[in-house]
């Protein structure tokens, strides 16, 4: 059993949301008793009683009542079948008057607020101004933007319309971009000028021109001013300056009333293997399921700050603006997580009184390869919740979160994906933190582990599922009149069931932890084997920035472990660093981890949302080509690891 390294006092006990929650679930339902699991079970159990809880809970505005809560075997699930909301009108309407709902801050120093007013106004302007191009329900709005103030703006004026938002940030090349939008026709595209990372200023506005000249379906070009002074907009169709739009008197803001299951969201797929999956998501079942994760999961409530280091091209992005709903004010970062220096984001902690702090694995792995420390949280007063995804967290991260930044906090490890724009697996504030596992199943999420054969097991390694519906499943893929793409992607292995790729195990104390995703499985000699098992044994390694790790066909039905490496600056990968390598690794786990090659190369392939691309790896070291590398962030990485 995993060691315990924070555990819930009397606040997260008695006073946090998921407790007042659990305490009234347990007033009304007879089967819902005094600790989370039995609250899971009675959530899944009963998906018609729990939705409609969360709904009341949070005071959410559904209009009419539900012929029924949900409808359906998946995927063709249907989600509160007869009621009417809008998305936007929840995390505009229900914020407190006078209070600061962004704040805006760049590498450079810039930075800008919105209080909740302005942000009406904003909304408000942008919105009349897409009507005015004709947009209305089901049209598409783009956004090719950074985290600017500009992104919310746009997403909210889309949806109190019943537009559907689609986003890519502005480090996308102009084919990546039409890959995406191109798809999906947007009416309208809202678009910076240019965006800064790692000190550098990158102009895009010859990009936005090509872009908007090869979306023949615009009726209206918003350029948002940023990093040039001067607005130029020869070139762009239909166009006009953002700040414009904004100097025109507010008017009212008018929401349409849409059903439950009406598109919110186009999200994409990385595309690695082909042109991105444009995935739908319903306006109903994000603000529900987001309510739930932010509100009851991670504690967001009234006047907390929250940060997610993201871009508008992942999903963390989409999943951070509905803390609005709760009265959190959202703090957006445009730049390099480390420049200037690498504690950069921390001092904005203090700067700004940041209490929930979204990152990735990568990032405090980051900081402890720079010795970065604080004594005992010193300068961290105001942060309690520290958020990790995009990748396993491994238990020695855990470590150096409680040793050397801060003992007192929640370091809650979150997995979900873009595909259900949330969470399977999460925190919890009434759960014990033990050391390298998520906490806890997501309320309403029937999650569990399959063996190859179908069968729910504990304690050992499958594949990560969801048997019941969830309302945060896509309404399906753009372009898939009959559902057989989206059919094939999630539930073709376990007919019937959610099967996500994830190759993970659940505990005996109802943790989970992940070793990767299962379509890069390793499997030497028949044994799988999830590719962080090793990356943490050579993470260990000081002379290590970062590896990735894939298997080789054989030609004998097996396939033979590949582990590429990053060095630090100075070091050689000579015999006697491979041989410390293999021998930890063999001792820590088996001889069949052992890498059959260590190969040193400079850079390893990422997507654009900083994910390691294995898969990208993996085929071009079976001489494959990688059918989208616009995808990638660095493309020019792959040509290292081509086997010699």
């Amino acid at each position: 059993m995993s060691e315990v390294l924070w555990s819930p006092g009397p606040r997260e006990r008695e006073q946090s949301a998921l407790a007042r929650f659990q305490k009234e679930m347990a007033r009304r339902e007879d089967t819902v008793g005094q600790d989370y699991a039995s609250l899971w079970q009675w959530s899944v159990d009963h998906p018609e009683r729990f939705w409609p809880a969360v709904a009341e809970f949070f005071g959410t505005r559904l209009e009419g009542r539900p012929r029924l809560v949900c409808a359906g075997d998946m995927p063709e699930t249907r989600w509160f079948d007869g009621v009417r909301l809008n998305y936007a009108r929840h995390l505009v309407e229900t914020r407190r008057a006078g209070g600061l709902a962004l704040v805006f801050r760049n590498e450079e120093g810039l930075r800008l607020t919105l209080t909740d007013q302005e942000l009406r106004d904003a909304v408000t302007a942008l919105a009349s101004d897409f009507r005015d191009a004709g947009v209305g329900p089901g049209d598409r709005v783009a956004a090719y933007l950074p985290n600017h103030p500009a992104a919310i703006v746009t997403m909210l004026a889309a949806s109190s319309l019943g537009a559907v938002f689609t986003s890519a940030s502005p480090d996308f090349g102009v084919e990546g971009v039409l890959d995406r939008f191109g798809q999906v026709a947007p009416k309208v595209l809202v678009a910076i000028d240019g965006y800064c990372y790692g000190g550098r200023r990158y102009d895009v506005r010859g990009r936005v021109r090509e872009i908007a000249a090869r979306l023949p379906s615009l009726t209206r070009t918003i350029l948002v001013p940023y990093l040039v002074e001067e607005t130029n907009l020869t070139g762009l169709p239909h166009a006009i300056a953002y700040p414009d739009l904004l100097e025109r008197s507010p008017g009212t803001l008018s929401y349409a009333d849409l059903p439950f299951d009406h598109p919110l969201y186009i999200l994409y797929s990385s595309g690695t293997t082909g042109k991105p999956k444009c995935m739908i998501h319903r306006q109903g079942g994000v603000l529900l399921q987001h309510l739930k994760e932010l509100g009851l999961h991670t504690d967001v409530g009234p006047g907390n700050r929250l940060f997610y280091f993201t871009t508008t091209g992942w999903m963390m992005w989409n999943w951070m603006a509905s803390a609005l709903a709760l009265g959190a004010t959202l703090i957006l970062y445009d730049g390099s997580p480390i420049h200037p220096r690498p504690d950069a984001l921390l001092r904005m902690v203090e700067e700004e009184g940041i209490g929930i702090f979204g990152t990735s694995a990568r990032y405090l792995r980051t900081l402890e390869a720079s010795r970065v420390r604080r004594e005992s949280g010193q300068g961290l007063e105001s942060l309690r919740t520290i958020l990790s995804t995009g990748s396993p967290l491994l238990s020695e991260q855990f470590d150096y979160v409680y040793r050397d930044l801060k003992p007192d906090l929640r370091l809650n490890s979150i997995s979900g994906g873009t595909d259900l724009v949330s969470c399977f697996v999460l925190g919890a504030p009434t759960v014990p933190i033990r050391r390298g596992e998520i906490q806890c199943r997501g309320l309403g999420m029937a999650v569990a582990i399959y063996d190859s054969e179908g069968r729910s097991v504990v304690g050992e390694r499958g594949e990560l599922v969801c048997s019941r519906p969830f309302p945060t499943m896509p309404l399906g893929f753009w372009d898939d009149p009959d559902g057989s793409r989206y059919r094939a992607a999630y539930f073709s292995r376990f007919p019937g069931v959610w099967c996500h790729g994830d190759f993970a195990v659940l505990t005996q104390t109802g943790g989970v932890i992940i070793y990767g995703r299962s379509d890069t499985v390793l499997n030497p000699g028949g044994v799988r084997i999830g590719t962080a098992e090793i990356y943490r044994q050579v993470e260990c390694f000081e002379e290590i920035a970062e590896a990735v790790v894939v298997g080789e066909p054989d030609g004998e039905g097996s396939e033979r472990i590949l582990l590429f490496v990053v060095l630090r600056p100075g070091v050689v990968l000579d015999e006697g660093l491979e041989r410390r390598i293999r021998e930890r690794i063999r001792t820590a786990l088996t001889p069949r981890h052992v890498p059959a090659r260590i190969r040193a190369v400079p850079d390893i392939p990422r997507t654009r949302s900083g994910k390691i691309s294995e898969m990208a790896v993996r085929q071009v070291v079976a001489g494959e080509t990688v059918a989208n590398t616009g995808a990638l962030a660095n493309p020019e990485s792959l040509e290292a690891f081509r086997v010699r």
